[in-house]
């Protein structure tokens, strides 16, 4: 489906009755060799924020909820205080990913294409996070407003990726949590070496295509941005927030593709 036949506007027939607006394709990992390399760009800027945030944030995981739900917990347990940035990311990612969600049946039902705009908002979220802890100074206070403000931006900006990876790019693996890819990555791997169904191969072998990159990414993120913080703080912020444009410049060449 082309993109000017996904943006076409309900007419009205000679009867009288409407035309539905067309929905708006989905674009695959394999469409393009942009897009292909998407997964892999998201999953650096989520290894890159997640190390930034946590080593200058207080141990705040910005987009490993789930190890921000661990933290909570073992605070409570042990009887010392929990942060505030701690306690709302949880509320906070899940809020965001329902305003996302809405967003996305919005321009689904106006006959757009939701990718761009998702890495718009996560490209704006993103310049937000670093905009607010660099603000914030150098010698930085997990319990200042300033500081909870900038870790929410991190943590939504995570949510909205989430969530765009799901709604908006077919087959793309999970660009934040890891687990899950290398478990998915180690079972296929597994299938393609010793399964006997050459369907079931193919599929793997596929999925395993998707899943090595994002793996990959995410690792050299982690890694590059532990030591654009040891170099620059929260100066370093700014490795996610290029990547994020990057993403952004990757879906714009797409787009133009689609128009010619």
């Amino acid at each position: 489906m082309s993109f000017r036949s996904q943006l076409s506007i309900a007419r009205p027939r000679a009867e009288g009755r409407m035309v539905r607006v067309a929905m708006p394709s989905v674009p695959s990992v394999d469409s393009s060799l942009g897009i292909k390399m998407l997964p892999s760009v998201l999953s650096m800027i989520a290894g890159s924020a997640d190390v930034i945030g946590f080593l200058g944030l207080g141990g705040l995981f910005i987009a490993h909820i789930t190890g921000n739900l661990i933290l909570i917990a073992a605070h409570i347990v042990s009887g010392s205080e929990v942060s505030p940035s701690h306690l709302l990311s949880v509320p906070v990612f899940i809020a965001v990913l329902g305003l996302t969600r809405l967003l996305v049946a919005g321009l689904e039902a106006a006959g757009l294409a939701s990718l761009r705009p998702l890495l718009l908002i996560q490209l704006l979220l993103l310049t937000g996070f670093l905009a607010f802890c660099v603000a914030a100074g150098p010698s930085i206070s997990p319990d200042k407003v300033m500081t909870i403000v900038a870790g929410m931006l991190g943590v939504s900006a995570m949510a909205v990726q989430n969530a765009m990876v799901v709604m908006s790019l077919k087959d793309s693996p999970s660009t934040a949590v890891m687990t899950t890819n290398i478990t998915r990555f180690v079972m296929d791997v597994g299938e393609v070496l010793l399964g006997n169904d050459p369907d079931k191969v193919a599929e793997a072998r596929r999925r395993a295509r998707h899943t090595y990159p994002a793996i990959i990414g995410f690792s050299c993120g982690a890694g590059l941005g532990a030591v654009c913080f040891v170099v620059a703080g929260l100066w370093s912020l700014m490795l996610p927030t290029t990547l994020a444009l990057l993403a952004l410049a990757i879906s714009r060449k797409k787009l133009a593709a689609d128009l010619r």
